[in-house]
């Protein structure tokens, strides 16, 4: 039987600094979730071993004791905090599931990712990043609306009704906000209104794509003005359609898309790309997320009962994807 580690970050264990905003801790796990994957786990025939996040994984790691870490680690802090357990798990030559440090430094970094999109002939939102509001005097190739996100965050963080501005006033107050609450340089993105859409991609030699699934808001498919936000996470007012009830030709687009996004970032094992689609129906790029939420309330959840297998299924599909990957099968 093999014995499988987890690496985790908990809500509970993050301390509030002063002047952290109160989505400080919003990519780390709720103990519950982290239970309900070590129970998901151990029912496809594996031990499950709790090592938990950076700290614990420093202070284990001459004697981690597993075959393979299941990491969902988020780290503590900085541009690079997703690559901390990876980059010491490789460093022991302890195999793990998912993408690598270099992956997940390049796609936590908005700026990086895009950089590589526009490499790769992917399309994605026009941009342009500023470290201070003064630069903003420059920048004159905005076309409004824009849409403001810190640099280097996940789970919505920083994205509230105000991250869209219409006017040079709102860009500045906004931009402003982003810089002095997250310290770090603000990303400044062409809003486009339309739909969301979220794809998740599992396995290697050839990577699949999965359902696409639609975002709802506030009851409507089309959403025009309205984005995923991290208030709107943690209300009811946000809504999951799986599958999206799309024609087929945009359904391929978007798994092909996924699959490309993927591919480019040199993905591994599972991973999910979000795209905003406009009123023409194009679609864009706006990030991959090689470390997405696993919790029972996410999209994986969903997209098992779509495929027809159960959520502990889903998870043994990721975690066979790695163990062959290392040639652990």
């Amino acid at each position: 039987m093999k014995t499988v580690g987890l690496t985790y970050d908990l809500k509970t264990d993050y301390k509030f600094k002063e002047g952290d905003p109160q989505d400080a801790n919003a990519e780390f796990d709720h103990p519950s979730t982290i239970g309900v994957i070590a129970k998901a786990i151990e029912s496809q025939g594996y031990k499950v071993k709790k090592i938990g996040n950076v700290t614990d994984v420093l202070e284990k790691l001459d004697n981690l004791g597993v075959d393979i870490v299941f990491n969902i680690s988020e780290g503590l802090s900085g541009r690079n905090r997703e690559s901390q357990v990876p980059i010491l798990l490789e460093m022991a030559g302890v195999p793990f599931v998912g993408a690598d440090a270099l992956t997940l430094g390049l796609t936590l970094d908005k700026i990086m990712a895009k950089k590589i999109f526009i490499a790769e002939k992917l399309p994605t939102p026009k941009f342009f990043t500023v470290n201070t509001v003064e630069e903003l005097n420059n920048a004159d190739h905005c076309k409004f609306p824009l849409i403001v996100k810190p640099r280097f965050e996940g789970s919505s963080k920083g994205l509230s009704d105000s991250s869209r501005v219409e006017n040079m006033e709102e860009l500045k107050i906004q931009v402003e906000h982003t810089i002095s609450t997250y310290k770090q340089p603000a990303l400044i993105e062409e809003f486009i209104s339309g739909q969301e859409f979220t794809v998740a991609v599992v396995g290697n030699d050839p990577p699949e794509a999965l359902p696409v699934v639609q975002i709802k808001i506030d009851g409507k498919l089309q959403l025009n003005d309205k984005f995923y936000t991290f208030a709107r996470i943690k209300s009811d007012r946000l809504e999951y359609i799986c599958p999206a009830k799309i024609p087929t030709e945009l359904k391929n687009k978007l798994q092909d898309l996924a699959v490309r996004t993927y591919n480019a970032v040199e993905c591994r094992d599972f991973g999910r790309v979000d795209f905003r689609v406009d009123s023409d129906g194009k679609p864009f790029v706006l990030e991959i997320n090689p470390l997405p939420s696993l919790s029972t309330e996410d999209v994986f959840m969903l997209l098992a009962k779509t495929i027809g297998i159960t959520y502990e299924e889903m998870l043994d599909k990721i975690l066979k994807a790695a163990l062959k990957r290392h040639n652990l099968n």
